[in-house]
């Protein structure tokens, strides 16, 4: 595998992971379905203006419905991991999702024929190793107050997630970059639109400005996603997701006064572990 596509799926988790933040932030103010749609509207919002300068050209008919479908399993995803965002610290809610490594190796395998050497295999049970050290290294007072639907809901996101890039590698070899965002953004923002009118509550202008950046971090985190797996394959890539710990560990701590534990740390560490071994050519 070149370094390239390594690195921009590193940069993708990072921007997205600071996404993710923002959304922490906003669950705290507005349901989950509200956030999910305003969320892909923005992102809407970013691409169409994209779109507009760059002209990819009207989408194939495969193009169209196998985005399609991504955009059921888009929205699946986002509602329950926005959902467990409002539940649960950011870093937990990140560990919980460390799962879908996993489930994307067996998914390219059984998906796209992808070869799942020993190296891939030996980074994902080290990464997991690490996710396992934090989850075990929680305090019982942490425990006691862990939302357990919070806890299925990230479970739920991991299978889907692992599903999602998984159909992403096997669209980025056929589909323009664009299209594939597009439909990224703009499929789940009709699906959740119906929802969000349910429970919608009056949107504060200051906390506008904080969906617009969320548009503008999910359309450049997906690009750079897209353009990685375009280049290499699912399971390759796939530990590289554990890197997004250090990102919530950070942000956690700066931002929502989250601070970690010395499991969490020690885990960090096998988790990058884990990410250089699956980087390395």
């Amino acid at each position: 595998m070149q370094f390239g596509p390594a690195l921009r799926a590193a940069a993708g988790i990072a921007v997205l992971s600071i996404m993710d933040a923002v959304i922490k932030g906003m669950s705290a103010f507005y349901p989950t379905f509200q956030v999910a749609f305003l969320r892909f509207a923005c992102g809407t919002l970013i691409v169409t203006g994209v779109v507009a300068v760059m002209r990819p050209g009207w989408p194939s008919r495969e193009t169209v419905v196998a985005n399609a479908f991504r955009s059921v399993i888009a929205v699946v995803t986002a509602v329950s991991f926005f959902y467990a965002l409002g539940q649960l610290p950011l870093a937990e809610t990140l560990v919980l999702s460390f799962l879908s490594p996993m489930f994307i190796a067996l998914f390219g395998l059984l998906m796209l024929k992808e070869r799942v050497d020993a190296r891939i295999i030996g980074a994902i049970a080290i990464g997991f190793a690490g996710t396992l050290i934090v989850v075990l290294g929680q305090t019982e007072e942490a425990q006691s107050a862990r939302s357990w639907a919070g806890v299925g809901a990230a479970l739920l996101s991991a299978v889907t997630y692992a599903l999602s890039l998984v159909l992403l590698r096997q669209r980025a070899q056929r589909d323009k970059f664009l299209h594939i965002v597009v439909f990224q953004n703009v499929g789940p923002a009709l699906l959740v639109a119906p929802f969000a009118v349910f429970v919608w509550q009056p949107l504060d202008l200051w906390h506008l400005a904080w969906f617009l950046v969320m548009g503008v971090l999910g359309f450049s985190g997906h690009m750079l996603m897209v353009t990685a797996y375009a280049k290499a394959e699912a399971a390759r890539l796939a530990p590289l997701e554990y890197t997004a710990l250090i990102w919530a560990v950070l942000i956690g701590y700066g931002v929502f006064a989250e601070i970690p534990t010395w499991a969490t740390l020690g885990g960090g560490i096998l988790i990058v572990a884990a990410a250089m071994l699956t980087s390395r050519r």
